[in-house]
């Protein structure tokens, strides 16, 4: 008879949890939101072929290296008188359609490459300032020959020659009558030379 009043006990007791929302200890544990811990996270190994952290500033520079070699150079300057024109005034055009040296004229002028060109006529520079480097004389407008030896002298501009569609001054006559006696090859080694030599004269 004990056994029966304690058992019908125990059942009430479960009965009254229950209907108050209580739940078994080992139910409350399993249920209860979890308690923040304090997680140590540990950093990946590093792969054998990555570069240490430690390089990371020599990439850097690298590229910005890179980056600066592909700028474009600076403009040449080209050879001019003590009035800041090149081939001493004379018309470059000129050369290609008269065959020979014209003085130019301040009425006809262009402004290209740190330099003043003068011409004959106005369709003469306008013919210039369409294509400059197909009438502007080679290395700057220096002499061909010094430039073949590795530095740079000034110019006659009645000591020229066209060369493959291309205008060559020379230093003076006799300087160019020096240049003409190998012109392949002269141009060849002014080529090579050409425009370091414009630092190195």
């Amino acid at each position: 008879m004990r056994i029966n009043y304690l058992t019908k006990l125990a059942v009430a007791l479960i009965g009254l949890g229950v209907a108050a929302g209580c739940a078994p200890s080992s139910n409350l544990e399993s249920s209860a939101a979890p308690q923040p811990e304090s997680i140590e996270v540990a950093e990946p190994e590093p792969s054998p072929d990555a570069a240490p952290i430690a390089d990371a500033p020599a990439a850097v520079e690298t590229i910005a290296a890179e980056t600066v070699a592909v700028e474009p150079e600076e403009t040449i300057q080209y050879f001019t008188d003590g009035a800041g024109l090149a081939i001493r005034g004379t018309d470059p055009v000129a050369y290609f359609t008269e065959g020979g040296p014209v003085a130019g004229s301040s009425e006809f002028t262009y402004t290209w490459n740190n330099a003043t060109w003068q011409f004959a006529s106005a369709e003469n520079r306008d013919l210039f300032a369409a294509n400059p480097e197909q009438y502007a004389p080679q290395y700057g407008g220096y002499c061909a020959w010094a430039v073949s030896q590795g530095y740079t002298a000034a110019i006659d501009p009645n000591a020229w020659k066209i060369v493959d569609g291309k205008l060559y001054l020379n230093f003076n006559k006799g300087v160019q009558r020096r240049w003409e006696r190998d012109i392949p090859g002269n141009i060849t080694r002014a080529n090579a030379n050409w425009p370091e030599v414009l630092t190195e004269s």
